[in-house]
Protein backbone atom coordinates (compact mmCIF):
# COMPACT_ATOMS: atom_id res chain seq x y z
CA UNK A 1 0.00 0.00 0.00
CA UNK A 2 1.43 3.38 -0.95
CA UNK A 3 1.57 6.41 1.32
CA UNK A 4 -0.50 8.35 -1.14
CA UNK A 5 -3.50 6.13 -0.53
CA UNK A 6 -3.64 7.38 3.06
CA UNK A 7 -5.31 4.27 4.45
CA UNK A 8 -5.93 4.67 8.15
CA UNK A 9 -7.19 2.77 11.14
CA UNK A 10 -9.22 5.46 12.80
CA UNK A 11 -8.48 6.69 16.29
CA UNK A 12 -11.36 7.10 18.73
CA UNK A 13 -13.37 10.32 18.32
CA UNK A 14 -11.53 13.29 19.80
CA UNK A 15 -14.26 14.25 22.22
CA UNK A 16 -15.02 10.72 23.33
CA UNK A 17 -13.71 9.20 26.49
CA UNK A 18 -11.85 5.94 26.24
CA UNK A 19 -12.94 2.76 27.95
CA UNK A 20 -14.15 3.34 31.49
CA UNK A 21 -13.09 6.75 32.74
CA UNK A 22 -9.89 7.03 30.66
CA UNK A 23 -9.83 10.36 28.83
CA UNK A 24 -7.53 11.69 26.13
CA UNK A 25 -4.43 13.43 27.46
CA UNK A 26 -3.63 14.92 24.04
CA UNK A 27 -5.93 15.79 21.16
CA UNK A 28 -5.15 17.45 17.85
CA UNK A 29 -7.51 18.44 15.07
CA UNK A 30 -6.34 19.67 11.71
CA UNK A 31 -2.91 20.66 13.05
CA UNK A 32 -0.92 22.46 10.36
CA UNK A 33 2.46 24.20 10.25
CA UNK A 34 4.28 25.78 7.31
CA UNK A 35 7.83 27.07 7.02
CA UNK A 36 7.87 29.34 4.00
CA UNK A 37 6.71 27.32 1.03
CA UNK A 38 7.15 24.03 2.88
CA UNK A 39 4.21 22.43 4.66
CA UNK A 40 5.84 20.54 7.53
CA UNK A 41 2.60 19.35 9.15
CA UNK A 42 -0.55 19.05 7.07
CA UNK A 43 -3.84 18.58 8.93
CA UNK A 44 -2.82 16.09 11.61
CA UNK A 45 -5.48 14.56 13.90
CA UNK A 46 -4.46 12.70 17.05
CA UNK A 47 -6.17 11.32 20.15
CA UNK A 48 -3.82 10.02 22.84
CA UNK A 49 -5.34 8.40 25.94
CA UNK A 50 -4.10 9.25 29.42
CA UNK A 51 -1.65 6.76 30.90
CA UNK A 52 -0.52 5.36 27.57
CA UNK A 53 2.49 5.41 25.26
CA UNK A 54 1.77 6.76 21.78
CA UNK A 55 4.39 6.30 19.07
CA UNK A 56 4.99 8.66 16.13
CA UNK A 57 6.88 6.99 13.29
CA UNK A 58 7.99 8.42 9.99
CA UNK A 59 10.96 9.13 7.73
CA UNK A 60 13.33 12.00 8.54
CA UNK A 61 11.64 15.29 7.71
CA UNK A 62 8.17 13.74 7.87
CA UNK A 63 7.03 16.24 10.51
CA UNK A 64 7.38 14.29 13.75
CA UNK A 65 9.54 16.80 15.61
CA UNK A 66 7.38 19.68 14.38
CA UNK A 67 4.28 17.96 15.77
CA UNK A 68 6.00 17.44 19.12
CA UNK A 69 7.17 21.06 19.11
CA UNK A 70 3.63 22.33 18.58
CA UNK A 71 2.17 20.09 21.26
CA UNK A 72 4.95 21.17 23.66
CA UNK A 73 4.22 24.88 22.91
CA UNK A 74 7.63 25.51 21.32
CA UNK A 75 6.07 26.27 17.94
CA UNK A 76 2.67 27.86 17.27
CA UNK A 77 0.37 26.01 14.84
CA UNK A 78 -0.70 27.92 11.74
CA UNK A 79 -4.14 26.32 11.73
CA UNK A 80 -5.97 23.64 13.68
CA UNK A 81 -6.22 23.12 17.40
CA UNK A 82 -4.46 20.95 19.97
CA UNK A 83 -4.97 20.45 23.69
CA UNK A 84 -2.89 18.84 26.41
CA UNK A 85 -4.94 17.73 29.42
CA UNK A 86 -7.67 20.10 28.28
CA UNK A 87 -5.47 23.19 27.81
CA UNK A 88 -5.09 24.77 24.39
CA UNK A 89 -1.42 24.69 23.33
CA UNK A 90 -1.65 28.10 21.63
CA UNK A 91 -4.00 30.02 23.93
CA UNK A 92 -2.99 28.43 27.25
CA UNK A 93 0.68 27.66 26.65
CA UNK A 94 1.69 28.60 30.20
CA UNK A 95 -0.68 26.06 31.74
CA UNK A 96 0.48 23.38 29.27
CA UNK A 97 4.14 23.97 30.15
CA UNK A 98 3.40 23.38 33.81
CA UNK A 99 2.10 19.90 32.99
CA UNK A 100 4.64 18.57 30.49
CA UNK A 101 8.24 17.41 30.22
CA UNK A 102 10.31 17.25 27.04
CA UNK A 103 13.40 15.22 26.22
CA UNK A 104 14.91 15.68 22.77
CA UNK A 105 17.52 13.83 20.76
CA UNK A 106 20.38 15.67 22.41
CA UNK A 107 20.90 16.16 26.13
CA UNK A 108 20.12 19.66 27.43
CA UNK A 109 22.59 19.50 30.30
CA UNK A 110 25.43 21.67 31.55
CA UNK A 111 28.42 19.37 31.19
CA UNK A 112 30.54 21.38 33.65
CA UNK A 113 28.04 20.78 36.47
CA UNK A 114 27.55 17.54 38.36
CA UNK A 115 24.46 15.40 37.99
CA UNK A 116 23.12 16.73 41.28
CA UNK A 117 23.87 20.35 40.37
CA UNK A 118 22.03 20.04 37.06
CA UNK A 119 18.87 18.72 38.69
CA UNK A 120 18.99 21.13 41.62
CA UNK A 121 19.39 24.05 39.19
CA UNK A 122 16.29 22.99 37.27
CA UNK A 123 14.37 22.56 40.52
CA UNK A 124 15.30 26.06 41.65
CA UNK A 125 14.35 27.51 38.25
CA UNK A 126 10.85 26.03 38.50
CA UNK A 127 10.38 27.46 41.99
CA UNK A 128 11.33 24.67 44.38
CA UNK A 129 13.05 25.62 47.61
CA UNK A 130 16.72 24.64 47.87
CA UNK A 131 15.82 21.85 50.30
CA UNK A 132 13.03 20.48 48.07
CA UNK A 133 15.20 20.78 44.95
CA UNK A 134 17.97 18.75 46.60
CA UNK A 135 15.53 16.10 47.80
CA UNK A 136 13.91 15.86 44.38
CA UNK A 137 17.33 15.57 42.73
CA UNK A 138 18.40 12.80 45.11
CA UNK A 139 15.21 10.80 44.46
CA UNK A 140 15.57 11.09 40.68
CA UNK A 141 19.25 10.19 40.72
CA UNK A 142 18.39 7.08 42.72
CA UNK A 143 15.49 6.20 40.41
CA UNK A 144 17.71 6.48 37.35
CA UNK A 145 20.60 4.58 38.97
CA UNK A 146 22.91 7.59 38.92
CA UNK A 147 23.55 8.07 42.65
CA UNK A 148 27.11 6.81 42.33
CA UNK A 149 27.86 9.43 39.69
CA UNK A 150 25.88 12.26 41.28
CA UNK A 151 28.97 14.24 42.33
CA UNK A 152 30.76 13.86 39.00
CA UNK A 153 30.75 16.41 36.18
CA UNK A 154 28.35 15.39 33.42
CA UNK A 155 31.18 15.58 30.86
CA UNK A 156 32.54 12.37 32.45
CA UNK A 157 29.26 10.46 31.93
CA UNK A 158 28.77 7.78 29.28
CA UNK A 159 26.16 8.28 26.58
CA UNK A 160 23.62 6.12 28.39
CA UNK A 161 24.18 7.95 31.67
CA UNK A 162 23.66 11.32 29.98
CA UNK A 163 20.40 10.18 28.42
CA UNK A 164 19.16 8.91 31.79
CA UNK A 165 20.12 12.20 33.44
CA UNK A 166 18.43 14.16 30.64
CA UNK A 167 15.24 12.17 31.19
CA UNK A 168 15.55 12.74 34.94
CA UNK A 169 15.88 16.47 34.25
CA UNK A 170 12.59 16.46 32.34
CA UNK A 171 10.91 14.88 35.39
CA UNK A 172 12.01 17.40 38.02
CA UNK A 173 8.67 19.17 37.63
CA UNK A 174 6.76 15.82 37.86
CA UNK A 175 5.05 16.22 34.46
CA UNK A 176 1.83 14.43 33.68
CA UNK A 177 2.66 14.29 29.96
CA UNK A 178 6.14 13.50 28.69
CA UNK A 179 7.35 14.11 25.13
CA UNK A 180 10.28 11.89 24.15
CA UNK A 181 11.72 12.93 20.79
CA UNK A 182 14.01 10.09 19.70
CA UNK A 183 15.36 9.65 23.25
CA UNK A 184 17.50 6.60 22.52
CA UNK A 185 19.29 7.91 19.42
CA UNK A 186 22.92 6.80 19.53
CA UNK A 187 22.55 4.56 22.57
CA UNK A 188 23.85 1.00 22.79
CA UNK A 189 21.24 -1.79 23.16
CA UNK A 190 21.74 -2.11 26.93
CA UNK A 191 21.22 1.62 27.56
CA UNK A 192 18.21 1.59 25.24
CA UNK A 193 16.64 -1.27 27.20
CA UNK A 194 17.26 0.59 30.47
CA UNK A 195 15.38 3.61 29.12
CA UNK A 196 12.54 1.37 27.97
CA UNK A 197 12.18 0.08 31.53
CA UNK A 198 12.10 3.65 32.84
CA UNK A 199 9.37 4.62 30.37
CA UNK A 200 7.29 1.63 31.45
CA UNK A 201 7.67 2.66 35.09
CA UNK A 202 6.57 6.23 34.32
CA UNK A 203 3.44 5.03 32.54
CA UNK A 204 2.71 2.61 35.37
CA UNK A 205 2.82 5.62 37.68
CA UNK A 206 0.22 7.40 35.53
CA UNK A 207 2.21 9.46 33.03
CA UNK A 208 1.28 9.77 29.36
CA UNK A 209 4.17 9.47 26.90
CA UNK A 210 4.37 10.61 23.29
CA UNK A 211 7.39 8.94 21.70
CA UNK A 212 9.06 9.59 18.36
CA UNK A 213 11.65 7.05 17.36
CA UNK A 214 13.58 5.73 14.39
CA UNK A 215 13.85 2.34 16.06
CA UNK A 216 10.81 0.31 15.10
CA UNK A 217 11.47 -2.32 17.77
CA UNK A 218 11.22 0.48 20.33
CA UNK A 219 7.73 1.40 19.14
CA UNK A 220 6.73 -2.26 19.02
CA UNK A 221 7.89 -2.78 22.61
CA UNK A 222 6.53 0.40 24.18
CA UNK A 223 3.66 1.97 22.22
CA UNK A 224 0.02 1.17 22.90
CA UNK A 225 -0.90 2.92 19.66
CA UNK A 226 1.18 4.14 16.73
CA UNK A 227 0.71 6.79 14.07
CA UNK A 228 2.79 6.70 10.89
CA UNK A 229 3.59 10.17 9.54
CA UNK A 230 4.75 10.96 5.99
CA UNK A 231 4.94 14.33 4.26
CA UNK A 232 3.32 15.94 7.29
CA UNK A 233 0.24 13.72 7.28
CA UNK A 234 -0.96 10.76 9.31
CA UNK A 235 -1.15 7.97 6.75
CA UNK A 236 -2.05 5.16 9.17
CA UNK A 237 -2.58 4.63 12.86
CA UNK A 238 -3.56 1.85 15.21
CA UNK A 239 -1.94 -0.73 17.44
CA UNK A 240 1.15 -2.54 16.23
CA UNK A 241 -0.99 -5.61 15.53
CA UNK A 242 -3.55 -3.57 13.59
CA UNK A 243 -0.88 -1.97 11.42
CA UNK A 244 0.64 -5.35 10.67
CA UNK A 245 -2.78 -6.70 9.73
CA UNK A 246 -3.47 -3.62 7.59
CA UNK A 247 -0.31 -4.09 5.52
CA UNK A 248 0.02 -7.87 5.71
CA UNK A 249 3.46 -7.41 7.24
CA UNK A 250 5.06 -9.48 9.99
CA UNK A 251 7.18 -6.70 11.50
CA UNK A 252 6.92 -2.95 12.03
CA UNK A 253 9.95 -2.52 9.78
CA UNK A 254 7.95 -4.10 6.97
CA UNK A 255 4.92 -1.98 7.90
CA UNK A 256 7.08 1.15 7.69
CA UNK A 257 8.43 0.18 4.26
CA UNK A 258 4.96 -0.67 2.97
CA UNK A 259 3.39 2.59 4.12
CA UNK A 260 6.18 5.09 3.44
CA UNK A 261 8.36 3.45 0.81
CA UNK A 262 11.37 4.04 3.09
CA UNK A 263 13.62 1.43 4.64
CA UNK A 264 14.13 2.03 8.36
CA UNK A 265 17.91 1.81 7.90
CA UNK A 266 17.73 5.07 5.95
CA UNK A 267 16.26 6.80 8.97
CA UNK A 268 18.62 5.41 11.59
CA UNK A 269 21.66 6.39 9.55
CA UNK A 270 20.64 10.05 9.70
CA UNK A 271 20.09 11.50 13.15
CA UNK A 272 19.77 15.14 12.09
CA UNK A 273 17.03 17.19 13.71
CA UNK A 274 14.02 17.89 11.58
CA UNK A 275 13.05 21.04 9.76
CA UNK A 276 11.83 22.97 12.78
CA UNK A 277 15.32 23.02 14.33
CA UNK A 278 17.31 23.32 11.10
Amino acid sequence: MSAGQGCRISAPPHSARMTGTQANAITARGLTKRFGATTAVDGVDLAIPEGSVFGLLGPNGAGKTTIVSMLATLVTPDTGQATVLGYDVAKQAHQVRQLIGLTGQYASLDETLTGTENLVLIGRLIGLSRKDAKERAARLLQKFRLTGAAARAVKTYSGGMRRRLDLAASLVSTPQVLFLDEPTTGLDPRSRNELWDIVRELVKDGATVLLTTQYLEEADQLADRIAVIDHGRVIAQGTSAELKELTGADTLDAVFLSLTGHDTSEATENDDLEEVFS
